[in-house]
Protein backbone atom coordinates (compact mmCIF):
# COMPACT_ATOMS: atom_id res chain seq x y z
CA UNK A 1 0.00 0.00 0.00
CA UNK A 2 2.78 2.61 0.97
CA UNK A 3 5.33 1.45 -1.61
CA UNK A 4 6.62 4.95 -2.68
CA UNK A 5 6.92 6.66 0.71
CA UNK A 6 10.52 5.81 1.74
CA UNK A 7 12.91 6.14 -1.15
CA UNK A 8 15.58 7.56 1.15
CA UNK A 9 16.86 4.10 2.06
CA UNK A 10 20.46 3.36 2.89
CA UNK A 11 23.00 3.51 0.13
CA UNK A 12 26.02 1.59 -1.00
CA UNK A 13 28.48 2.00 -3.82
CA UNK A 14 28.37 0.40 -7.24
CA UNK A 15 29.82 -3.01 -7.94
CA UNK A 16 33.45 -3.34 -9.02
CA UNK A 17 32.26 -4.22 -12.52
CA UNK A 18 30.25 -0.98 -12.76
CA UNK A 19 33.15 1.06 -11.38
CA UNK A 20 35.54 -0.48 -13.90
CA UNK A 21 33.18 0.21 -16.77
CA UNK A 22 32.70 3.80 -15.60
CA UNK A 23 36.46 4.38 -15.64
CA UNK A 24 36.54 3.08 -19.22
CA UNK A 25 33.80 5.52 -20.26
CA UNK A 26 30.94 3.07 -20.75
CA UNK A 27 28.47 1.04 -18.71
CA UNK A 28 28.72 -2.72 -19.10
CA UNK A 29 25.62 -4.86 -19.26
CA UNK A 30 24.45 -6.26 -15.93
CA UNK A 31 25.95 -9.58 -14.89
CA UNK A 32 23.71 -12.51 -13.89
CA UNK A 33 24.05 -11.66 -10.21
CA UNK A 34 22.64 -8.18 -10.78
CA UNK A 35 19.87 -9.53 -12.98
CA UNK A 36 18.85 -11.96 -10.26
CA UNK A 37 19.03 -9.17 -7.67
CA UNK A 38 16.75 -7.01 -9.82
CA UNK A 39 14.26 -9.87 -10.10
CA UNK A 40 14.46 -10.39 -6.34
CA UNK A 41 13.70 -6.73 -5.60
CA UNK A 42 10.82 -6.80 -8.08
CA UNK A 43 9.46 -9.82 -6.21
CA UNK A 44 9.63 -7.91 -2.91
CA UNK A 45 7.69 -5.01 -4.43
CA UNK A 46 5.14 -7.44 -5.89
CA UNK A 47 4.54 -9.15 -2.56
CA UNK A 48 4.33 -5.80 -0.75
CA UNK A 49 1.60 -4.64 -3.11
CA UNK A 50 -0.32 -7.91 -2.99
CA UNK A 51 -0.35 -8.64 0.76
CA UNK A 52 -2.43 -5.68 1.93
CA UNK A 53 -4.53 -5.65 -1.26
CA UNK A 54 -5.83 -9.10 -0.36
CA UNK A 55 -7.50 -7.64 2.73
CA UNK A 56 -8.90 -4.39 1.29
CA UNK A 57 -11.83 -5.82 -0.75
CA UNK A 58 -12.89 -7.83 2.32
CA UNK A 59 -13.01 -4.86 4.68
CA UNK A 60 -16.83 -4.73 4.42
CA UNK A 61 -17.04 -8.23 5.94
CA UNK A 62 -14.96 -7.16 8.93
CA UNK A 63 -16.98 -3.96 9.25
CA UNK A 64 -20.24 -5.90 9.25
CA UNK A 65 -18.99 -8.60 11.62
CA UNK A 66 -17.88 -6.03 14.18
CA UNK A 67 -20.95 -3.84 13.49
CA UNK A 68 -18.87 -0.71 12.99
CA UNK A 69 -20.14 2.74 12.07
CA UNK A 70 -18.37 4.59 9.26
CA UNK A 71 -16.55 6.73 11.83
CA UNK A 72 -15.37 3.71 13.83
CA UNK A 73 -14.34 1.96 10.64
CA UNK A 74 -12.40 5.01 9.47
CA UNK A 75 -10.59 5.30 12.81
CA UNK A 76 -9.67 1.62 12.86
CA UNK A 77 -8.38 1.72 9.26
CA UNK A 78 -6.32 4.81 10.17
CA UNK A 79 -4.39 2.63 12.63
CA UNK A 80 -2.41 1.21 9.69
CA UNK A 81 -0.85 4.54 8.59
CA UNK A 82 -0.51 5.54 12.25
CA UNK A 83 1.76 2.57 12.81
CA UNK A 84 3.72 3.46 9.70
CA UNK A 85 4.17 7.07 10.82
CA UNK A 86 5.20 6.28 14.39
CA UNK A 87 7.55 3.41 13.57
CA UNK A 88 8.74 4.71 10.20
CA UNK A 89 11.77 6.51 11.61
CA UNK A 90 12.97 3.25 13.19
CA UNK A 91 13.26 1.61 9.78
CA UNK A 92 16.55 3.29 8.83
CA UNK A 93 18.40 2.09 11.99
CA UNK A 94 17.00 -1.39 11.41
CA UNK A 95 18.34 -1.35 7.84
CA UNK A 96 21.77 -0.27 9.06
CA UNK A 97 21.73 -3.02 11.68
CA UNK A 98 20.24 -5.91 9.70
CA UNK A 99 20.55 -4.84 5.98
CA UNK A 100 17.80 -3.68 3.67
CA UNK A 101 17.03 -7.15 2.30
CA UNK A 102 16.45 -8.71 5.71
CA UNK A 103 14.27 -5.84 6.86
CA UNK A 104 12.18 -5.98 3.68
CA UNK A 105 11.62 -9.72 3.91
CA UNK A 106 10.92 -9.73 7.65
CA UNK A 107 8.47 -6.86 7.22
CA UNK A 108 6.65 -8.74 4.45
CA UNK A 109 6.25 -11.86 6.58
CA UNK A 110 5.06 -9.89 9.61
CA UNK A 111 2.57 -7.89 7.51
CA UNK A 112 1.22 -11.10 5.96
CA UNK A 113 0.67 -12.65 9.38
CA UNK A 114 -0.95 -9.45 10.66
CA UNK A 115 -3.44 -9.48 7.76
CA UNK A 116 -4.50 -12.98 8.74
CA UNK A 117 -4.81 -12.08 12.42
CA UNK A 118 -6.86 -8.98 11.52
CA UNK A 119 -9.52 -11.26 10.04
CA UNK A 120 -9.90 -12.88 13.47
CA UNK A 121 -10.08 -9.65 15.51
CA UNK A 122 -12.96 -9.95 18.04
CA UNK A 123 -13.30 -6.20 18.71
CA UNK A 124 -12.59 -2.91 16.99
CA UNK A 125 -9.82 -2.20 19.53
CA UNK A 126 -8.00 -5.42 18.71
CA UNK A 127 -8.45 -4.72 15.00
CA UNK A 128 -6.88 -1.28 15.41
CA UNK A 129 -3.89 -2.72 17.33
CA UNK A 130 -3.32 -5.36 14.66
CA UNK A 131 -3.55 -2.84 11.82
CA UNK A 132 -1.17 -0.54 13.73
CA UNK A 133 1.35 -3.39 13.91
CA UNK A 134 0.82 -4.20 10.24
CA UNK A 135 1.46 -0.56 9.30
CA UNK A 136 4.67 -0.54 11.31
CA UNK A 137 5.89 -3.68 9.58
CA UNK A 138 4.88 -2.31 6.18
CA UNK A 139 6.86 0.91 6.80
CA UNK A 140 9.96 -1.17 7.45
CA UNK A 141 9.34 -3.18 4.30
CA UNK A 142 8.96 0.05 2.35
CA UNK A 143 12.34 1.39 3.46
CA UNK A 144 14.04 -1.99 3.05
CA UNK A 145 12.81 -2.73 -0.46
CA UNK A 146 13.54 0.79 -1.69
CA UNK A 147 16.99 0.68 -0.12
CA UNK A 148 17.73 -2.62 -1.84
CA UNK A 149 16.25 -1.34 -5.09
CA UNK A 150 18.46 1.75 -5.03
CA UNK A 151 21.53 -0.45 -4.46
CA UNK A 152 20.65 -2.47 -7.54
CA UNK A 153 19.94 0.70 -9.52
CA UNK A 154 23.36 2.15 -8.72
CA UNK A 155 25.00 -1.09 -9.77
CA UNK A 156 23.08 -0.99 -13.06
CA UNK A 157 24.20 2.58 -13.71
CA UNK A 158 20.77 3.71 -14.96
CA UNK A 159 17.30 4.36 -13.58
CA UNK A 160 15.20 1.27 -12.87
CA UNK A 161 13.45 2.29 -9.64
CA UNK A 162 10.22 3.26 -11.45
CA UNK A 163 9.91 -0.27 -12.81
CA UNK A 164 9.87 -1.59 -9.24
CA UNK A 165 7.00 0.73 -8.32
CA UNK A 166 5.12 -0.39 -11.42
CA UNK A 167 5.56 -3.99 -10.25
CA UNK A 168 4.12 -2.92 -6.88
CA UNK A 169 0.98 -1.85 -8.73
CA UNK A 170 0.84 -5.25 -10.43
CA UNK A 171 0.99 -6.84 -6.99
CA UNK A 172 -1.83 -4.64 -5.75
CA UNK A 173 -4.01 -5.61 -8.72
CA UNK A 174 -3.11 -9.27 -8.18
CA UNK A 175 -4.08 -9.05 -4.52
CA UNK A 176 -7.37 -7.36 -5.36
CA UNK A 177 -8.18 -9.99 -7.98
CA UNK A 178 -7.33 -12.78 -5.53
CA UNK A 179 -9.72 -11.27 -2.99
CA UNK A 180 -12.48 -10.85 -5.58
CA UNK A 181 -12.00 -14.44 -6.70
CA UNK A 182 -12.11 -15.69 -3.12
CA UNK A 183 -15.40 -13.85 -2.58
CA UNK A 184 -16.88 -15.25 -5.80
CA UNK A 185 -16.11 -18.88 -4.87
CA UNK A 186 -17.22 -18.40 -1.27
CA UNK A 187 -13.80 -18.89 0.32
CA UNK A 188 -13.83 -17.83 3.96
CA UNK A 189 -11.89 -14.72 4.93
CA UNK A 190 -9.55 -16.67 7.20
CA UNK A 191 -8.68 -19.38 4.67
CA UNK A 192 -8.21 -16.79 1.93
CA UNK A 193 -5.78 -14.69 4.00
CA UNK A 194 -3.95 -17.80 5.23
CA UNK A 195 -3.29 -18.77 1.62
CA UNK A 196 -2.17 -15.22 0.85
CA UNK A 197 0.18 -15.09 3.84
CA UNK A 198 1.76 -18.46 3.03
CA UNK A 199 2.20 -17.71 -0.68
CA UNK A 200 3.69 -14.23 -0.44
CA UNK A 201 5.84 -14.94 2.61
CA UNK A 202 7.35 -17.88 0.74
CA UNK A 203 7.99 -15.69 -2.30
CA UNK A 204 9.71 -13.03 -0.18
CA UNK A 205 11.88 -15.58 1.62
CA UNK A 206 12.90 -17.09 -1.72
CA UNK A 207 13.72 -13.66 -3.14
CA UNK A 208 16.04 -12.96 -0.20
CA UNK A 209 18.51 -15.54 -1.53
CA UNK A 210 19.18 -13.37 -4.59
CA UNK A 211 19.29 -9.89 -3.04
CA UNK A 212 22.63 -8.09 -3.00
CA UNK A 213 24.70 -9.24 -0.02
CA UNK A 214 26.51 -7.01 2.43
CA UNK A 215 25.63 -4.00 4.50
CA UNK A 216 23.85 -0.82 3.46
CA UNK A 217 26.03 2.21 4.09
CA UNK A 218 24.73 5.71 3.64
CA UNK A 219 24.85 9.28 4.87
CA UNK A 220 22.95 10.31 7.98
CA UNK A 221 20.14 12.71 7.16
CA UNK A 222 20.06 15.77 9.39
CA UNK A 223 16.64 17.40 9.37
CA UNK A 224 18.07 20.36 11.30
CA UNK A 225 19.63 21.50 8.02
CA UNK A 226 16.27 23.08 7.34
CA UNK A 227 17.41 25.83 9.69
CA UNK A 228 20.91 26.09 8.27
CA UNK A 229 21.43 29.82 7.65
CA UNK A 230 24.41 29.20 5.41
CA UNK A 231 22.36 27.77 2.56
CA UNK A 232 20.09 29.55 0.08
CA UNK A 233 16.67 30.43 1.45
CA UNK A 234 14.87 30.16 -1.86
CA UNK A 235 14.46 27.37 -4.38
CA UNK A 236 15.51 27.59 -7.99
CA UNK A 237 12.10 28.97 -8.91
CA UNK A 238 12.31 31.79 -6.39
CA UNK A 239 10.01 30.19 -3.80
CA UNK A 240 11.31 30.15 -0.20
CA UNK A 241 12.58 26.66 0.62
CA UNK A 242 10.21 26.19 3.57
CA UNK A 243 7.22 27.17 1.43
CA UNK A 244 8.44 24.94 -1.39
CA UNK A 245 8.66 22.01 1.01
CA UNK A 246 5.15 22.74 2.23
CA UNK A 247 3.81 22.77 -1.33
CA UNK A 248 5.61 19.52 -2.13
CA UNK A 249 4.16 17.90 1.00
CA UNK A 250 0.71 19.05 -0.17
CA UNK A 251 1.28 17.45 -3.58
CA UNK A 252 2.46 14.18 -2.09
CA UNK A 253 -0.33 14.16 0.52
CA UNK A 254 -2.90 14.80 -2.23
CA UNK A 255 -1.66 11.68 -3.98
CA UNK A 256 -1.97 9.63 -0.79
CA UNK A 257 -5.49 10.96 -0.11
CA UNK A 258 -6.61 9.75 -3.55
CA UNK A 259 -4.90 6.39 -3.04
CA UNK A 260 -6.54 5.96 0.36
CA UNK A 261 -9.97 6.69 -1.12
CA UNK A 262 -9.49 3.72 -3.43
CA UNK A 263 -7.90 1.53 -0.77
CA UNK A 264 -10.27 2.16 2.13
CA UNK A 265 -13.56 3.31 0.63
CA UNK A 266 -14.03 2.23 -2.99
CA UNK A 267 -15.33 -1.23 -2.08
CA UNK A 268 -17.66 0.12 0.60
CA UNK A 269 -19.00 2.89 -1.64
CA UNK A 270 -19.75 0.55 -4.52
CA UNK A 271 -21.37 -2.10 -2.32
CA UNK A 272 -23.22 -0.07 0.31
CA UNK A 273 -24.03 3.18 -1.50
CA UNK A 274 -24.46 1.94 -5.08
CA UNK A 275 -25.59 -1.64 -4.43
CA UNK A 276 -22.88 -3.45 -6.38
CA UNK A 277 -22.37 -7.14 -5.67
CA UNK A 278 -19.64 -8.12 -3.23
CA UNK A 279 -17.31 -9.50 -5.91
CA UNK A 280 -17.82 -6.63 -8.37
CA UNK A 281 -17.46 -4.03 -5.61
CA UNK A 282 -13.72 -4.79 -5.59
CA UNK A 283 -13.48 -3.48 -9.17
CA UNK A 284 -13.21 0.15 -7.99
CA UNK A 285 -10.01 -0.55 -6.09
CA UNK A 286 -8.69 -2.77 -8.89
CA UNK A 287 -9.44 -0.11 -11.49
CA UNK A 288 -7.63 2.55 -9.48
CA UNK A 289 -4.41 0.60 -8.92
CA UNK A 290 -4.49 -0.81 -12.46
CA UNK A 291 -4.74 2.66 -13.98
CA UNK A 292 -2.04 3.86 -11.60
CA UNK A 293 0.22 1.11 -12.92
CA UNK A 294 -0.36 2.26 -16.50
CA UNK A 295 0.30 5.86 -15.44
CA UNK A 296 3.63 4.82 -13.98
CA UNK A 297 4.60 2.98 -17.15
CA UNK A 298 4.07 6.06 -19.32
CA UNK A 299 4.92 8.65 -16.65
CA UNK A 300 8.69 8.78 -17.23
CA UNK A 301 8.31 9.48 -20.94
CA UNK A 302 5.63 12.10 -20.27
CA UNK A 303 7.77 13.89 -17.70
CA UNK A 304 10.78 13.87 -20.02
CA UNK A 305 8.71 15.52 -22.73
CA UNK A 306 6.45 17.90 -20.79
CA UNK A 307 8.05 18.31 -17.36
CA UNK A 308 6.83 17.44 -13.86
CA UNK A 309 4.69 20.56 -13.54
CA UNK A 310 2.62 20.01 -16.67
CA UNK A 311 2.18 16.28 -16.07
CA UNK A 312 1.13 16.84 -12.45
CA UNK A 313 -1.44 19.49 -13.36
CA UNK A 314 -2.87 17.44 -16.22
CA UNK A 315 -3.09 14.35 -14.00
CA UNK A 316 -4.69 16.32 -11.17
CA UNK A 317 -7.29 17.75 -13.54
CA UNK A 318 -8.05 14.26 -14.82
CA UNK A 319 -8.46 12.92 -11.28
CA UNK A 320 -10.62 15.85 -10.17
CA UNK A 321 -12.89 15.83 -13.23
CA UNK A 322 -13.15 12.05 -13.55
CA UNK A 323 -14.01 11.39 -9.92
CA UNK A 324 -16.03 14.60 -9.64
CA UNK A 325 -18.31 13.56 -12.49
CA UNK A 326 -18.64 10.05 -11.05
CA UNK A 327 -19.80 11.49 -7.73
CA UNK A 328 -22.13 14.06 -9.28
CA UNK A 329 -23.79 11.42 -11.49
CA UNK A 330 -23.46 8.22 -9.43
CA UNK A 331 -23.54 4.83 -11.12
CA UNK A 332 -21.54 1.65 -10.69
CA UNK A 333 -19.78 1.78 -14.11
CA UNK A 334 -19.19 5.54 -13.83
CA UNK A 335 -17.67 5.16 -10.37
CA UNK A 336 -15.30 2.43 -11.55
CA UNK A 337 -14.19 4.72 -14.39
CA UNK A 338 -13.87 7.59 -11.92
CA UNK A 339 -11.53 5.64 -9.67
CA UNK A 340 -9.51 4.60 -12.74
CA UNK A 341 -9.18 8.25 -13.80
CA UNK A 342 -8.08 9.17 -10.26
CA UNK A 343 -5.46 6.41 -10.16
CA UNK A 344 -4.04 7.34 -13.56
CA UNK A 345 -4.05 11.03 -12.70
CA UNK A 346 -2.07 10.74 -9.46
CA UNK A 347 0.40 8.12 -10.71
CA UNK A 348 3.33 10.56 -10.91
CA UNK A 349 2.50 12.91 -8.00
CA UNK A 350 4.47 11.28 -5.20
CA UNK A 351 7.60 10.61 -7.32
CA UNK A 352 7.44 14.21 -8.60
CA UNK A 353 7.23 15.61 -5.07
CA UNK A 354 10.14 13.44 -3.93
CA UNK A 355 12.26 14.37 -6.94
CA UNK A 356 11.67 18.10 -6.49
CA UNK A 357 12.32 17.90 -2.74
CA UNK A 358 15.62 16.14 -3.30
CA UNK A 359 16.71 18.91 -5.68
CA UNK A 360 15.94 21.85 -3.35
CA UNK A 361 19.03 24.02 -2.78
CA UNK A 362 20.34 24.89 0.65
CA UNK A 363 19.50 21.52 2.20
CA UNK A 364 21.88 18.75 3.08
CA UNK A 365 21.65 15.65 0.87
CA UNK A 366 18.49 13.66 1.53
CA UNK A 367 16.88 16.21 3.84
CA UNK A 368 14.14 17.44 1.51
CA UNK A 369 13.33 13.90 0.39
CA UNK A 370 13.11 12.68 3.97
CA UNK A 371 10.89 15.55 5.12
CA UNK A 372 8.44 15.15 2.24
CA UNK A 373 8.38 11.35 2.51
CA UNK A 374 7.65 11.58 6.23
CA UNK A 375 5.04 14.34 6.24
CA UNK A 376 3.00 13.18 3.25
CA UNK A 377 2.03 10.07 5.23
CA UNK A 378 -0.38 12.46 6.92
CA UNK A 379 -2.70 11.92 3.97
CA UNK A 380 -3.03 8.22 4.80
CA UNK A 381 -3.35 9.04 8.51
CA UNK A 382 -6.08 11.70 8.50
CA UNK A 383 -8.05 10.76 5.40
CA UNK A 384 -9.92 7.64 6.71
CA UNK A 385 -11.36 9.20 9.91
CA UNK A 386 -12.31 12.45 8.12
CA UNK A 387 -14.10 10.63 5.31
CA UNK A 388 -15.75 8.34 7.86
CA UNK A 389 -17.00 11.27 9.93
CA UNK A 390 -18.38 13.04 6.84
CA UNK A 391 -20.01 9.80 5.70
CA UNK A 392 -21.77 9.34 9.04
CA UNK A 393 -23.00 12.91 9.20
CA UNK A 394 -23.99 13.18 5.53
CA UNK A 395 -23.04 10.44 3.06
CA UNK A 396 -20.01 8.52 1.84
CA UNK A 397 -20.60 10.05 -1.57
CA UNK A 398 -19.94 13.49 -0.10
CA UNK A 399 -16.96 12.18 1.88
CA UNK A 400 -15.32 10.99 -1.34
CA UNK A 401 -15.35 14.56 -2.62
CA UNK A 402 -11.90 14.61 -1.00
CA UNK A 403 -10.62 13.08 -4.26
CA UNK A 404 -11.53 15.95 -6.62
CA UNK A 405 -10.57 18.45 -3.90
CA UNK A 406 -7.12 16.87 -3.72
CA UNK A 407 -6.81 17.32 -7.47
CA UNK A 408 -7.70 20.99 -7.17
CA UNK A 409 -5.01 21.46 -4.50
CA UNK A 410 -2.37 19.99 -6.81
CA UNK A 411 -3.40 22.26 -9.68
CA UNK A 412 -2.99 25.27 -7.37
CA UNK A 413 0.45 24.42 -5.96
CA UNK A 414 2.05 22.48 -8.86
CA UNK A 415 4.02 25.59 -9.85
CA UNK A 416 6.64 24.53 -7.30
CA UNK A 417 7.51 21.55 -9.51
CA UNK A 418 10.15 21.92 -12.25
CA UNK A 419 8.79 22.81 -15.68
CA UNK A 420 11.07 20.28 -17.34
CA UNK A 421 13.42 17.53 -16.33
CA UNK A 422 16.89 18.84 -15.58
CA UNK A 423 19.92 17.26 -17.22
Amino acid sequence: MTEHHAQSGARSGPTPQAESSSRQGFIAGPDPTLMRARAAVATLFLTNGAVFANLIPRYPEIKDRLDLSNSAYGLSVAAFPTGAVIVGLAAAPLVRRFTSARVAVAGTVLTSVAMLVASLAPTVGVLAVILFSAGAADACTDVGQNGQGLRVQRAYGRSIINSFHAVWSIGAVLGGLMAAGAIMVGLSLQIHLAISAAAFSTMALFAYRYCLPGSDDGPVVDVESLDDPSGPSVSAGGTPVVLALGALVAIGAAGTVVEDAGFSWATLYLSESLGAGAAFAASGFIAMVGAQFIGRLVGDAAVDRFGHRCVARAGALLAASGMGLALLFPSVPGTVVGFAAAGFGVATLVPAAMHAADELPGLRPGTGLTVVSWLMRIGFLVSPPIIGAVADSTSLRLGLMSVPLAGVVVVCVAGVLPAKESG
